[in-house]
């Protein structure tokens, strides 16, 4: 195997293993053209950080005294720092890239589960299919195992919108890899080879916390979904006792298991496992539970069971991984995705591909091997009394973990086409909803924190994120507006409407690579040895304004009935939310459990309906 998997250094090219996207293919066609992530403006970074923190300051010579600190900065070190960034842009495809992967994700110490990871739910088996869980996750793999093919082979057609097309750099990281813990910090590993075409490889399969390896592909073709079937029901029906709880290693503190990782690995039979793990596709956990209702079938998905005192989800994972399917035993099923070098919308676009594929009854499911398909190969672990003892303490912190978290969920009465007939942004609409729960909830307690909502960058070359800094003194005199008794329709109406405004603004604004977030980070990490860290830095006020107490994200899949990730701060609220339906928005909160977690979805669900009442009102009277 190799050796890099047990070394004690980080490779310091690990990001270039990964082969490069296939240019001149349908998939990759756009990515030359793609322009570099700017650098903005000094000025304009700090003529728009005072105005996102005039409504996060307490008092009036608070902001004062952070103005007078950014205009410093602004004739001091700013000016030196910026020229440093365009150098370094001027020298380097993506100026933010390395330090991102390495700050934002791959040098978090704690555990990824519910810090890091997301989770999607996925929509029940098509009824014109088999029902078994095995069928299911036979299923899953097979079109799973063609969209892969088809990113190899450059056949996907890439992400867009109407400026032109999206980066699709960080699909290099959706197969074939995983990330490897090390010592303060990680960094992920790459099996993909240049040139190949998709048509060989194998997956990892985990049943009662056993590893099996599964080769799907057989004389240059993936296997038909009966054949995988038939592999899946083998490991079923030979699984039938509980193994080690290896997996659980994998949900430790990223230090912790970094520690655990060298002691397993240090058995040349465990390297060869781990090996077979981080160059397989995927894996899919055949999962005992059996969730029915949305908030048991998330917390399956974001964390997995507690019972009886053991977390036997998380016994039953590989949490490195960037693609990792869970099918329960009721044939639920959905993916918990590993998040450090890829965000979560190229694998929500992979799982929408899959079950459309899946839906769609002319699906080709290939046709069974004449012969029989090749046996799975079961991967238990040379266990050490040090490696036992390592799992009793995973297994503690990670029901620990399991049982600190709180989450709950709320589908509204009407959805999308209702918002667009009051010509809103739905996004914007679900925005200020949870401004105004917020502030409901917080009632006369001060705001000690912003909100965060992702705004992607994939218009540019190896773009990710920036953050909208979504509170604003237009949604502040907003909010206020609603619980003014003295405040009419009319009054409320157009202070939403400024506010919606802004808020469309800002997120544009983000888009363009012109927040305020990742261009301070970058001026920061320029500093060099000696130097003193600028006033502005240290401040009160601009540390409160990136303390996301709220962390916000939408995407939309028809397929996701449930989809989340945990919070971002131990005080704060983790919110997930859907726009895209039709009839109804959805909402999920996650917390820890200290926080009032159900009275704020009840302010949500309440702030749904204030809000939807007064466009209503306002539209009747227009019609009358």
């Amino acid at each position: 195997m190799s050796s890099t998997l047990v070394t004690n250094s980080r490779p310091a090219n690990w990001k270039s293993a990964a082969p490069e996207a296939l240019s001149g293919t349908l998939t990759y066609a756009g990515q030359t053209s793609l322009p570099r992530l700017p650098v903005p403006k000094l000025q304009d970074t700090l003529s728009r950080l005072k105005e996102s923190l005039k409504p996060i300051a307490w008092s009036h010579s608070e902001y004062a005294t952070i103005v007078d600190k950014i205009d410093k900065f602004a004739i001091n070190q700013g000016p030196e720092l910026q020229a440093r960034l365009l150098k370094r842009a001027s020298e380097r495809p993506h100026w933010l890239e390395e330090w991102w992967d390495n700050a934002g994700y791959l040098g978090y110490r704690d555990s990824v589960v519910v810090n890091v990871s997301y989770y999607y739910g996925f929509d029940k088996h098509p009824a014109h299919l088999p029902q078994t869980p095995s069928a299911r996750a036979a299923c899953i793999a097979r079109a799973t195992l063609i969209f892969r093919q088809q990113l190899k082979q450059g056949l996907i057609k890439p992400e867009s919108s109407k400026e032109g097309p999206f980066c699709m750099d960080t699909y290099r990281w959706m197969f074939d890899c995983c990330r490897v813990p090390h010592e303060g910090l990680d960094w992920s590993i790459s099996y993909a080879k240049a040139g190949d075409m998709g048509d060989s490889t194998h997956i990892i399969v985990i049943r009662n916390n056993r590893m099996w390896k599964v080769d799907v592909t057989q004389n240059g073709r993936i296997l038909s979904t009966q054949d995988i079937e038939k592999q899946i029901q083998y490991i079923y029906d030979n699984t039938l006792e509980d193994y080690p709880g290896v997996g659980v290693l994998s949900a430790s503190n990223r230090d912790v298991w970094a520690k655990d990782y060298l002691e397993l690995s240090s058995k040349p039979h465990n390297s060869q496992l781990l090996e077979a793990i981080h160059s397989s596709a995927f894996i899919i956990s055949l999962d005992s539970s059996r969730p029915e209702d949305p908030i048991h079938h998330s917390r399956a998905l974001w964390h997995g069971d507690v019972v009886g005192g053991v977390p036997v989800g998380l016994q039953n994972r590989w949490v490195d991984k960037p693609v990792q399917f869970v099918v329960f035993d009721n044939a639920y099923a959905g993916l918990m995705g590993e998040h450090s070098v890829m965000d979560g919308t190229p694998t929500a676009r992979m799982c929408d591909d899959v079950l459309d594929m899946l839906h769609d009854p002319t699906f080709d499911h290939g046709s069974p091997s004449n012969s029989s398909p090749p046996l799975p190969t079961p991967m238990d672990w040379e266990v050490t009394s040090t490696i036992t003892e390592a799992i009793n303490h995973a297994n503690r912190a990670a029901r620990e973990l399991v049982e600190s978290q709180d989450l709950s969920f709320h589908l509204t009465s009407y959805g999308k086409a209702a918002i667009k007939t009051f010509g809103v942004s739905p996004d914007s609409w679900a925005q200020m909803i949870i401004q105004l729960a917020y502030k409901r909830l917080l009632g006369t307690n001060k705001r000690n924190g912003g909100t965060y909502e992702a705004a992607s960058t994939r218009k540019f070359f190896k773009g990710r994120t920036e953050a909208i800094r979504v509170v604003t003194s237009e949604s502040d005199a907003w909010v206020r507006s609603m619980d003014d008794k003295t405040a009419t329709a009319e009054t409320r109406k157009q202070l939403f409407d400024q506010a919606t405004k802004k808020h469309v603004n800002l997120a544009k604004t983000a888009g363009q690579g012109q927040g305020v977030d990742r261009h301070l980070f970058g001026l920061k990490k320029l500093l060099q040895e000696g130097e003193e860290v600028p006033e502005l830095y240290n401040d009160p006020v601009f540390a409160r304004s990136s303390y996301w107490v709220l962390s916000t994200s939408a995407i939309f899949s028809k397929h996701f009935p449930v989809y989340g990730w945990g919070e971002v701060v131990p005080d704060g609220f983790g919110v997930a939310y859907m726009t895209g339906y039709d009839d109804r928005l959805q909402f999920t909160v996650t917390s820890r459990k200290e926080m009032p977690n159900a009275q704020y979805m009840r302010e949500i669900a309440k702030a749904a309906d204030d809000l939807y009442a007064l466009h209503n009102e306002i539209a009747t009277k227009a019609r009358l």
